[in-house]
């Protein structure tokens, strides 16, 4: 892997100031996670009351709904470099339809509905996340590639605290029936999709290749195989695949704190509290990701996730469950920025779409299973063995990562 241009001193402009792009796309998600989590919180407790469905029904929702997502993600990716990285439009559509559907799930009657409407939701979050990433990537030097995807997980925390305490509020003051607040989702959504259209101006390859530091790419691409990939970014990839069958929907969290007995108003404001403990650590969590090495910040955040569901495992109250989530929140923010700058890392400027593809694909992949697998331990067990199992396995994945898929020692080999 060619060496980095020598990158600005600590203290330079040039290092603490993002480009106007990564800003723009910033306030995109924040936007439209203001949207999604009016309604995601509501999801579990909406089979839960309205639909009687359990957690089985929730985890397939949630594992075909991302395995949908993350098919699409590749293709995206993909498409956005074999459109010399105009990927713009991709984005823009993938944000129009999840702010089209999102809202309907405030009609649906019945579980399949929410799982036909989720679907196409995340099918939108499938075509505009690799496009995405890699517009976020071709705006921003190297050095400082961390920064950019922690304040944008900021800002996408922060859109989720947004709309979990709007979401809380209208249930709270306005009378409104759980359908009609998720109804109002298309409002923000809406300044989402504006906000993108109008604010961002993607880059030509030849003046992405300046902005990185990088020679001009060549007009054709590799061949789309898995083989084709550098072996740290298979291993990588790999043990984050594992990693997803441990990584279950924080919905979850939500579906124990209902069968504890917490309210409905009281939950989102717990999934609010979450987000605003990711956000608070997201951008900080990205620049010492950049300092300190990427790799760390991942090991941090995977030994948090499996300390915390072991927690959840243990949690009996609704003080016990307030306290486990805002420690797994603050300490998930750290690493969250750090997970996707390694695949820019090992990502030449002309297959960043596709190298995110990847990402988001192999991710994908274990979501079906995962899902199901939670649910059906909660369901037939109970929400303690599906928590212990989930924060076993994660600890095991974080062992594989420091052990055989450290990414930021691999990095220095290929140098």
């Amino acid at each position: 892997m060619n060496k980095p241009a020598a990158s600005p001193g600590k203290n330079s402009p040039a290092r603490k100031k993002l480009p106007r792009t990564v800003v723009v796309l910033g306030l995109v998600s924040f936007f439209n996670d203001f949207a999604s989590d009016i309604v995601i919180p509501l999801i579990p407790i909406l089979l839960a009351t309205v639909l009687a469905a359990g957690p089985l029904a929730l985890g397939l929702i949630e594992g075909i709904a991302d395995a949908v997502a993350s098919l699409l993600k590749l293709w995206s990716g993909r498409h956005s470099d074999a459109l010399s990285g105009r990927r713009k439009g991709l984005a823009l559509t993938g944000y129009i339809l999840s702010n089209i559907a999102r809202p309907m799930l405030g009609l649906a009657g019945s579980w399949p509905m929410v799982l036909l409407l989720r679907s196409i939701d995340r099918m939108g979050k499938g075509l505009r996340s690799a496009p995405r990433d890699a517009l976020v990537v071709d705006a921003t030097p190297a050095h400082m590639r961390g920064y950019a995807f922690g304040f944008h997980r900021a800002l996408d925390n922060g859109g989720a605290v947004a709309g979990s305490l709007a979401a809380a509020a209208a249930l709270a003051w306005s009378g409104m029936s759980l359908g009609e607040v998720i109804l109002w989702s298309a409002a923000p959504g809406f300044l989402a999709v504006l906000l993108l259209g109008l604010g961002v101006t993607e880059k030509t390859d030849e003046k992405t290749a300046v902005a990185c530091d990088s020679p001009a790419a060549p007009a054709a691409l590799p061949p789309l195989r898995w083989s084709v990939l550098s072996l740290p970014m298979r291993r990588y990839l790999l043990v984050l695949m594992l990693f997803t069958f441990a990584r279950a929907s924080e919905t979850f969290i939500l579906l124990l704190g209902h069968q504890l007995g917490v309210g409905v108003v009281e939950l989102l404001l717990l999934w609010s509290a979450l987000n605003l403990a990711k956000a608070s650590t997201s951008t900080w969590g990205g620049q010492l990701a950049d300092s300190m090495g990427r790799g760390t910040s991942m090991l941090i955040g995977w030994l948090a996730f499996s300390l915390s569901f072991l927690l959840l495992a243990a949690v009996d109250d609704d003080i016990g469950l307030w306290t486990v989530s805002v420690f797994y929140g603050l300490l998930a923010g750290i690493s969250e920025g750090a997970e996707r700058a390694i695949i820019s890392d090992h990502a030449q400027p002309r297959e960043r779409g596709t190298a995110f593809g990847w990402y988001h694909l192999m991710t994908g992949i274990a979501a079906i299973p995962a899902g199901l697998l939670f649910g059906s331990i909660w369901q037939f067990q109970s929400a303690a063995a599906a928590f212990f199992f989930a924060g076993t396995l994660g600890a095991g994945a974080a062992l594989l990562l420091r052990t055989w898929a450290w990414p930021a020692r691999q990095t220095r080999e290929q140098e």
